[in-house]
């Protein structure tokens, strides 16, 4: 059996007296889509936050693509990286947040080709011809000179998948990538990633959109106060819960 693309060992999380993930163990398997749901508050966006290094642990560990992230391990004891090292580690996922983050000042191609061009070092003209093919796959080829706030936030959105696709990443992590979009621009963004998911994307996605997760996802998690209460394919999870908490929670959401 292949290795997991990500594994997660015992990860703890606080912030201050809060807290937010209290031993959290994943697999997430090359190609596999996964959505973690669970209310506010539950652990999901700091687990990918930790994922990316975005945030410390305070312990356990991670693994993406076999190589443990943030740290080396010498005579077995744990060094922190520094910082070029968590660049270049980071560089293995892409994150879409929940706010588009877009450089104001950069036209949507300009978003594209700043990071190959600028950090990874590519050939100008192949990050050009690159992000104009990645402006046609999520349906934005006719937007390549437009600036943010000439876009909605639907076509920001995807702009901003684009982006983090530019950099080719193993591993892409959505946190609640429609949760500032307008109900009428939430279906062309779970479009892209749907077309994503078909073409063989690792994704990790926090998502209020189960009927989003129960057509696209392998499996479905569902966390609570910062514990993994119930992991499983889309069909049980969100279909015939076992656990308590799952089922009152996906009631509370379905009404």
């Amino acid at each position: 059996m292949d290795a997991p693309l990500v594994s997660m060992r015992d990860v703890r999380k606080s912030f201050g007296s809060f807290h937010a993930l209290s031993g959290v163990s994943l697999d997430v398997a090359a190609g596999e889509v996964l959505c973690i749901i669970g209310a506010s508050g539950s652990g999901k966006t700091t687990l990918l936050r930790c994922i990316n290094q975005l945030v410390e642990l305070d312990s356990g560990a991670i693994w993406i693509d076999g190589e443990l992230i943030g740290y080396r391990t010498h005579n077995d004891r744990l060094y922190p990286l520094g910082e070029k090292e968590i660049a270049r580690q980071r560089l293995k996922t892409g994150m879409v947040f929940q706010r588009f983050n877009l450089f104001p000042h950069m036209t949507a191609l300009e978003n594209l080709m700043e990071g190959p061009v600028q950090v990874l070092r590519r050939d100008k003209a192949e990050a050009t011809r690159e992000a104009r093919e990645l402006l046609e796959r999520v349906g934005l080829s006719g937007k390549a000179q437009s600036f943010p706030a000439d876009l909605s936030g639907g076509q920001q959105q995807r702009v901003a998948i684009a982006r983090a696709l530019a950099m080719r990443p193993k591993l892409m992590l959505f946190d609640e990538p429609t949760s500032a979009l307008d109900p009428e621009l939430v279906g062309e963004v779970l479009a892209v990633m749907k077309e994503l998911a078909v073409s063989g994307m690792t994704m990790m996605v926090v998502t209020h959109e189960l009927n989003f997760a129960r057509e696209v996802a392998d499996r479905v998690v569902f966390m609570d106060h910062g514990l993994i209460i119930e992991a499983g394919a889309a069909a049980q999870v969100l279909g015939s819960p076992r656990e308590a908490r799952t089922r009152a929670f996906l009631a509370a959401v379905l009404g």
